[in-house]
């Protein structure tokens, strides 16, 4: 089996729950009041990359990079998102420099995904 096929369940898994959370940290923007913008970018960041992951899982057998880009996707957006909001509940984020790192690996997510222009699944 796969890289790809292995990890199809948890794109969709992801790709479900970034897109809920989305909607939950853009509701919390709207009514939160205070340091809402916080969570204003962590839901763009979640609403953004739900739908990239469930394209990948859809297409882990023509995507030879599915599993790169979803796995750099999901540790980015936990990382940049889960500071934001720690930072908004707690005062504090995860760790220092956690949301550029989860910046990054999203960006290195994207690259991965435009990679598999270069590395094709034969048919």
């Amino acid at each position: 089996m796969s890289l790809n096929a292995r990890l199809e369940p948890v794109l969709f898994l992801f790709a479900g729950l970034f897109g809920l959370a989305g909607v939950a940290l853009a509701a919390l923007d709207a009514h939160g009041g205070g340091d809402a913008h916080l969570a204003a970018s962590a839901s763009a960041m979640c609403l953004a990359h739900a739908p990239a992951l469930l394209a990948l899982a859809l297409g882990t057998g023509k995507i030879k990079t599915a599993w790169l880009a979803g796995l750099l996707m999901i540790v980015g957006t936990l990382l940049f998102a889960g500071d934001l909001v720690a930072l908004r509940f707690s005062g504090s984020g995860l760790f220092p420099y956690a949301a550029p790192t989860g910046g990054w690996a999203m960006m290195l997510g994207w690259l991965a995904v435009s990679a598999s222009a270069f590395f094709r699944v034969r048919a």
